[in-house]
């Protein structure tokens, strides 16, 4: 099993927990803003993370997920702030410039493709300048569809013009490879570690990688050899 760069244009890339350290994500969600939460209604931070966890989970695979106005509405709190106060958490992953600057090299189309919000990508992308790689960024709340809507790659291509049969698509959310999948976006990269606070677990349905660095070829090739069975991550020095 390989990939064959020749044979691929355009890379499309999610952002958090592909490019950029979910630690960050995690952190905020599931620590920060309970404890904050908790403070403002004076409750235990134990209480608010049960109730706004549950929260939080009502609004899966919508765009309210990653809509900051609309938490910042909900909550009654200033979340694009609130980020502001643990931005130092904000990293981008180990091997990705490297990736990126290869990529580039290569003349291929890169379109960062997110669900975040714009109030997200613009303190995420001044913290980290990965933008200065892309052709182009792109959040699901232009399309009017996260993208774990079967519709929303279709939708991508007002933004985006791609062939699918020679695109790659790395996310770290199985859901949106699956959609990507039925649109027939050919090349499927798992994200095995989104979070440096995570250990790496591959997928048993699509090639798996640590770090971004394996999907660069050895001087000379222009393929990446995979495991050979799928789901198998990507193992090297």
């Amino acid at each position: 099993m390989q990939l064959d760069w020749r044979e691929t244009d355009t890379i499309l890339l999610d952002m958090d927990g592909t490019l950029l350290d979910r630690h960050f994500d995690d952190h905020f969600w599931l620590e920060h803003v309970p404890k904050r939460w908790a403070a403002h209604h004076n409750v235990s931070q134990k209480q608010a993370r049960e109730q706004l966890h549950a929260l939080f989970r009502s609004q899966e695979r919508t765009l309210n997920w990653t809509d900051l106005d609309y938490w910042s509405d909900r909550l009654g709190m200033d979340i694009p702030q609130l980020k502001l106060e643990v931005e130092h958490l904000i990293a981008v992953h180990p091997g990705v410039t490297e990736f990126l600057t290869w990529a580039k090299q290569q003349g291929k189309q890169l379109w960062l493709v997110t669900n975040a919000h714009s109030k997200t990508l613009d303190i995420k992308l001044k913290k980290t300048r990965i933008g200065a790689w892309f052709d182009g960024v792109v959040s699901a709340h232009q399309v009017g569809l996260p993208k774990e809507d079967h519709n929303f790659w279709e939708a991508l291509q007002r933004f985006v013009a791609y062939d699918p049969c020679r695109t790659m698509l790395g996310e770290d959310t199985e859901a949106n490879l699956q959609t990507a999948q039925q649109y027939g976006i050919r090349h499927l990269i798992y994200i095995s570690r989104p979070s440096s606070a995570l250990t790496p677990k591959p997928s048993q349905q699509y090639h798996s990688i640590d770090y971004f660095t394996r999907l660069i070829p050895v001087p000379g090739s222009s393929c990446v050899q995979f495991a050979p069975q799928e789901g198998d991550a990507i193992h090297g020095p």
